[in-house]
């Protein structure tokens, strides 16, 4: 194994990056890939409860960076998703550099087929760390003004260092039918496309059961239309060709 690195973020905080990381996750799992998902949302953390590792956890992420444990120790199989590992964040405090970040990653691709950072909302050393050290980047937005300006904003950054066009992706989250049209803020998806200069990956509906299963640290229907919209985003980043569906 050699794992792709992929980071999740996003312009705005709102957006359900966390929920579409653990969606991608799991996603992968069901297709026999074994995912380390990292979180590196220090002080916000909320991916161990969603991905059902919560009171499970020794050792954080910080604890890894700093040294104060192999990042195996800190590793968390999630009980929910059987392929799915999870290193939390910290619940405060903790900085994310770089070079550590990329140690982790070196010693973790040999075992996993996908290792999904977490990053934090905006750009701040979370994000920057994991620009540096990712293959792959995804943009989780929501179909608004401003998280489409400020998912431009990222990705622009992104690609500034040289990063292919096609190693940037957006994931369009929390779509409703009343989200688009012509009394809606935006109009459609190619204005949600053309407006962030990404390649669209997935549109996820909006979920109530989605919600609350991630708050409660349960399973979310199979048959809801945000997991199978998940299953398909993770398809599609294997390489298989999936109709986009809304």
């Amino acid at each position: 194994m050699n794992a792709q690195c992929c980071m999740i973020c996003s312009g705005k905080g709102g957006t359900g990056k966390s929920t579409v990381s653990v969606l991608l996750g799991a996603g992968l799992a069901r297709l026999g890939r074994k995912v380390l998902l990292i979180e590196l949302d220090s002080g916000l953390r909320s991916v161990d409860i969603i991905a059902g590792v919560y009171g499970r956890t020794v050792y954080d992420i910080e604890d890894v960076l700093c040294g104060r444990c192999e990042g195996s120790k800190a590793i968390v199989p999630s009980p929910l998703y059987p392929g799915l590992s999870v290193i939390s964040a910290p619940y405060e405090g903790g900085d994310v550099e770089a070079a550590p970040l990329g140690r982790l990653l070196a010693a973790m691709r040999p075992y996993f087929d996908f290792i999904l950072l977490d990053t934090a909302a905006g750009m701040g050393a979370p994000f920057a760390a994991a620009a540096t050290v990712a293959d792959t980047a995804l943009i989780v937005l929501t179909p608004d003004p401003v998280a489409l300006r400020d998912g431009r904003i990222v990705a622009d950054r992104l690609l500034r260092g040289g990063r292919p066009q096609s190693a940037v992706r957006l994931v369009m989250n929390r779509i409703t039918r009343e989200s688009f049209g012509k009394r809606a803020a935006v109009f459609d998806l190619d204005e949600c496309i053309d407006t962030v200069g990404a390649q669209l990956l997935a549109v996820i509906p909006e979920s109530r059961e989605l919600q609350q299963a991630g708050a409660q640290g349960t399973v979310p229907p199979a048959h809801d239309p945000a997991v199978t919209a998940g299953q398909a985003m993770a398809r599609r980043l294997c390489g298989q060709r999936v109709p986009l569906t809304l």
